[in-house]
């Protein structure tokens, strides 16, 4: 069974893709904790952060990248945002396939949790 990023990824499932390039795509997510959620996700399926490993650790740097792009792109550079990477259930982690959270558009409390 294909997981739902990948769906998305292959457009078996409609999402708001705000950003893409042959290693990531990223889309609003569909229930925003912010005025601006953004979910970021390789095109490779990466089940989460623990499975980054001397083979595929690059793409980690690549989606730091997108979100610095997404972030300049949806107006947040200037003020800030908060980048957000779950592990596990315990974590928060929903969907198992890696993603990162790019959240903004309001001030972030501290501590986030």
């Amino acid at each position: 069974m294909t997981c739902t990023f990948c769906q998305i990824i292959e457009r078996k499932i409609p999402a708001d893709i705000i950003y893409e390039d042959e290693y990531v795509v990223a889309f609003r997510d569909k229930n925003p904790m912010a005025p601006v959620h953004v979910l970021i996700i390789p095109r490779e399926h990466i089940a989460g952060p623990l499975a980054f490993d001397g083979e595929n650790s690059e793409l980690a740097g690549r989606l730091i990248a997108a979100a610095a792009a997404v972030a300049r792109q949806e107006g947040l550079a200037d003020d800030g945002y908060r980048l957000v990477m779950n592990q596990g259930r315990h974590g928060g982690q929903s969907v198992f396939h890696v993603h990162l959270h790019v959240l903004g558009g309001r001030y972030m409390k501290w501590p986030p949790g």
